[in-house]
């Protein structure tokens, strides 16, 4: 009896050990040691997005002709007149990288980040004598990311910063599940016309180096399910053969039982 408990208790700690294994991030970490951040990415404009650009100054009617109107919407129409939301316009870019900005024209902003494409208006706008104090804003309006697959909260996110890291876009989602393979993220890219497929481990530190760890517009995080889930689905698909499987399984198992207990009497 004695040798049977050990035997249980060693196959539950190697149980655990695997375990630990499969779901622990960055487990190959050396706490206190540095690394250098050698592949850092800002999020750049990119043919078809929606950018808002906000021109302010001390004299807000120098401002104006710099700015698209506010507009306000009401359950999916628009108007200029009161309403129950408001809306800022913003610029499309188009598929040479340019945007038709109010008295300055075409200017390009492909490839420029938020703060670039600020500075690039502003100087224009004191070169041409318009306004000598501008202060420039520039969001974007449709940066938003995918996260599928085993996530607690699987859905489209938006995001208004700089810098999305894989890790955020895994926070928005609340996170792996508990079925969710680290060692199988997957970050689908459509940029050029091309489409990349970057896989993961974040079990590793290696992730940081991935050039899917700094996400990009519309980019796909796919987590894969582990082979429990999976499990799980095949035999979910249909009610009637899951419970005529278990019961033939509890069948199975009170037979089974039937004849230990005959065979020790």
């Amino acid at each position: 009896m004695r040798k049977i408990f050990l035997l249980l208790t060693l196959a539950c700690g190697l149980t655990a050990c695997r375990t630990y294994e499969k779901i622990n991030y960055i487990q190959d970490v050396k706490p206190g040691e540095e690394s250098v951040i050698d592949n850092i990415s800002t999020i750049r404009i990119q043919p078809r997005d929606m950018i808002s650009i906000v021109v302010s100054c001390r004299n807000p009617e120098l401002s104006t002709l710099f700015n698209l109107p506010v507009i306000s919407y009401q359950a999916g129409s628009e108007f200029s007149e009161s309403g129950s939301s408001m809306r800022l316009l913003g610029y499309a870019v188009s598929d040479e990288g340019t945007i038709d900005f109010p008295i300055l024209g075409t200017i390009k902003v492909k490839g420029l980040s938020r703060k670039e494409t600020a500075d690039l208006i502003k100087a224009k706008i004191v070169d041409g004598n318009y306004i000598k104090d501008p202060v420039v804003t520039v969001q974007f309006l449709n940066f938003k990311v995918a996260v599928l697959g085993e996530v607690s909260n699987p859905g489209t996110y938006s995001f208004e910063g700089d810098k999305l890291t894989v890790l955020d876009a895994l926070g928005m989602a609340h996170d792996l599940t508990i079925f969710g393979r680290r060692d199988r993220l997957f970050v689908i890219r459509e940029q050029d016309g091309k489409r990349n497929i970057y896989q993961m481990d974040m079990r590793s530190v290696d992730m940081f180096k991935s050039p899917g760890y700094y996400l990009k517009q519309n980019d796909v995080v796919y987590v894969e399910p582990n082979h429990v889930r999976a499990g799980q689905s095949t035999i979910n698909e249909n009610n009637v053969k899951s419970v005529s499987l278990w019961i033939s399984i509890g069948s199975f198992l009170a037979t089974i039982t039937t004849l230990l207990v005959n065979v020790l009497r």
